[in-house]
C-alpha cells in the first residue's frame, strides 16, 4: 500500500508544482476537477449517512465560489457564499413542504457544511495561487508542508518511533488509530526542515517559512481526521477510488484545504 501511495505521489507530485508555476487554467482546471469529484464524494458520504443531498444545488453552489476564487480579493467569494446558502435554504423548505423526507432540518445542515468546506475553504486554492505577490511560492509551500507533513507523519509513526523506544500513542483512537503522537510530532519536524530549505530558494523569509511549516503541519491532519469522521458515520474506508493507494479526491484534499487556507492568510498578513 505505500509503494503503491508513494509510487502516485512521485509522478503526480511533480506534476502539481509545475501546474501550480504555470497558473492561469493550466492551474484552474485541474484543481476545479479534483474539487468537483471530491463534492460527488462528500454528497455520496451523506446520503449513505441517510442524508437527502442535491448535486444540482449543491454543484453549481460551489462552483460559483471557485470561479469568483479567481480574484485575489476575499470579499469576492463572499456574495457567492450567501447566494449558495439561499439556494440550499429554498431547497430546504421544499423538501419540508413537500414531505420528501424526515429530519430536513438534518440534509439542510450538510448541505451547508458542503457549501462551506468544498466551496468556500476550496476557494482558497485559487485565492492563493492569484495573490498579487509570490502566489505560486505560497501555493507550492502550502502543499509542499502538507504532503512532507503526512509522509513524515507516517513514516515515523509506523516504523521510526517504535525503534527508538518512543512507542506508539494513538493520535485519534477512534477515528484514526494507526495515526500517532510521534507522526504527529515527526510530521511537524520535517516539514518544518523542508519548507525553511525550499523558501531559502524561493525568495520567502525564513521566519515566514518556519511559522507555514508550523501552521501547515499542524492543521493539516485535523482535516484528516475531519473526514476520517464523515467515513466513519458513512461507514465506508475511502471516500472514492480516485487514485491507488490514495482513495478519492476528498481523500487527497481533506488536509490540503486547510492547510491552502491557513497559508492564504498568513501571507496576506505578511504582504
Amino acid at each position: 500500500m505505500f509503494l503503491q501511495r508513494a509510487l502516485v505521489t512521485l509522478i503526480l507530485g511533480p506534476l502539481a508544482l509545475f501546474l501550480v508555476y504555470q497558473g492561469g487554467l493550466a492551474y484552474f482546471l485541474p484543481v476545479a476537477a479534483l474539487l468537483a469529484a471530491a463534492t460527488i464524494e462528500y454528497i455520496n458520504l451523506m446520503r449513505h449517512t441517510g442524508r437527502h443531498m442535491s448535486l444540482l444545488i449543491m454543484m453549481p453552489s460551489v462552483m460559483l465560489l471557485w470561479i469568483v476564487g479567481q480574484w485575489p480579493t476575499l470579499a469576492n467569494t463572499l456574495p457567492a457564499l450567501g447566494i449558495g446558502l439561499f439556494l440550499v435554504m429554498i431547497y430546504a423548505l421544499w423538501l419540508y413542504e413537500k414531505q420528501v423526507v424526515e429530519n430536513v432540518a438534518l440534509d439542510w445542515m450538510a448541505m451547508i457544511g458542503g457549501i462551506l468546506i468544498l466551496g468556500w475553504i476550496g476557494s482558497h486554492f485559487f485565492l492563493i495561487r492569484n495573490l498579487a505577490q509570490d502566489a505560486w511560492q505560497w501555493t507550492t509551500l502550502a502543499l509542499l508542508g502538507t504532503w512532507v507533513a503526512d509522509s513524515a507523519a507516517y513514516l515515523v509513526g509506523r516504523f521510526l518511533a517504535g525503534k527508538i523506544m518512543l512507542g506508539r500513542h494513538p493520535l485519534s483512537p477512534r477515528l484514526s488509530p494507526k495515526k500517532t503522537v510521534e507522526g504527529y510530532a515527526g510530521g511537524i519536524v520535517f516539514a518544518v526542515l523542508i519548507v525553511v530549505i525550499a523558501a531559502n530558494f524561493m525568495g520567502i523569509s525564513l521566519i515566514a517559512a518556519f511559522i507555514l511549516a508550523i501552521l501547515v503541519s499542524a492543521v493539516s491532519p485535523l482535516g484528516d481526521l475531519a473526514i476520517s469522521l464523515l467515513k466513519r458515520e458513512a461507514g465506508v474506508k475511502d471516500s472514492g477510488s480516485l487514485l491507488p493507494g490514495h482513495g478519492g479526491a476528498l481523500d487527497r484534499i481533506d488536509s490540503l484545504m486547510w492547510s491552502v487556507m491557513m497559508v492564504y492568510y498568513l501571507a496576506l498578513l505578511i504582504s
